[in-house]
């Protein structure tokens, strides 16, 4: 199973019409924040996969239709949620058993769908939308508990993929208070053990800054611009 995971950056290699000869056997698409949704759009279009996103703490012009806000337009857009649509999955602070990929177990050769969470969102620094305390988004991860205790009874792992906009803490963030990770996914990760923690935010205008870690076991993958994941035990069943 082939995942193209993207995040910050309006890629060029992506956003044109030949990007199918470029990326020809991609099964599902990640977009992990700090994207335009017509950028979305098209990639829904073009690929006629299933993609999934979240909001970084840049481009919420849509943010309305997903979540309250305290203002007219966000108001206005809370209301129309349901005539608001988009081709892709909004993955923020909820999971998702996801029926249409299967993976097999190495070890046992059982099969189960793959499981998804994500939460939107980067570490409080101007009191901007979309921004929050650790504390604030660990409470948002705890509400995933019930849902993860359920995965893991009823498959026997809590989570495949973890979604994210921000990174972990002193995992690929940044000093600055804009860049710095959430210590709360430092927690999340130890606890309940997901395969790979996908996440944007930190753009790679360093090619030394490293791209992808291994940490608890969770494989760490920054999304800037664009990366292909690649789940050998992973296959689609469209």
């Amino acid at each position: 199973m082939k995942i193209l995971c993207v995040s910050d950056y309006v890629d060029p290699l992506i956003y044109n019409q030949n990007v199918k000869e470029i990326f020809p056997d991609i099964d599902a698409i990640i977009c992990a924040g700090d994207l335009p949704m017509d950028y979305i759009d098209f990639i829904v279009s073009v690929f006629n996969k299933p993609t999934y996103f979240i909001f970084g703490n840049h481009n919420l012009k849509d943010f309305g239709f997903y979540h309250k806000i305290d203002s007219p337009q966000g108001e206005q857009q809370y209301m129309e949620r349901k005539h608001h649509g988009s081709g892709a999955k909004y993955m923020g602070f909820k999971t998702s058993v996801e029926n249409i990929f299967t993976i097999k177990d190495s070890v046992t050769g059982k099969e189960r769908p793959l499981l998804m969470a994500g939460v939107s969102g980067s570490l409080k620094y101007n009191n901007g939308l979309c921004q929050y305390s650790d504390f604030e988004m660990k409470l948002k991860l705890i509400k995933m508990i019930p849902k993860l205790l359920k995965n893991k009874k009823k498959y026997g792992t809590y989570l495949d993929i973890f979604l994210t906009h921000a990174t972990p803490r002193h995992i690929h963030d940044h000093e600055d208070p804009c860049h710095k990770g959430f210590e709360c996914f430092n927690w999340f990760i130890e606890k309940f053990k997901p395969t790979y923690l996908i996440h944007g935010h930190i753009h790679l205008y360093d090619m030394r800054e490293e791209r992808i870690g291994v940490y608890n076991n969770t494989t760490v993958i920054n999304a800037y611009a664009h990366h292909i994941l690649e789940i050998p035990e992973a296959f689609s069943n469209l």
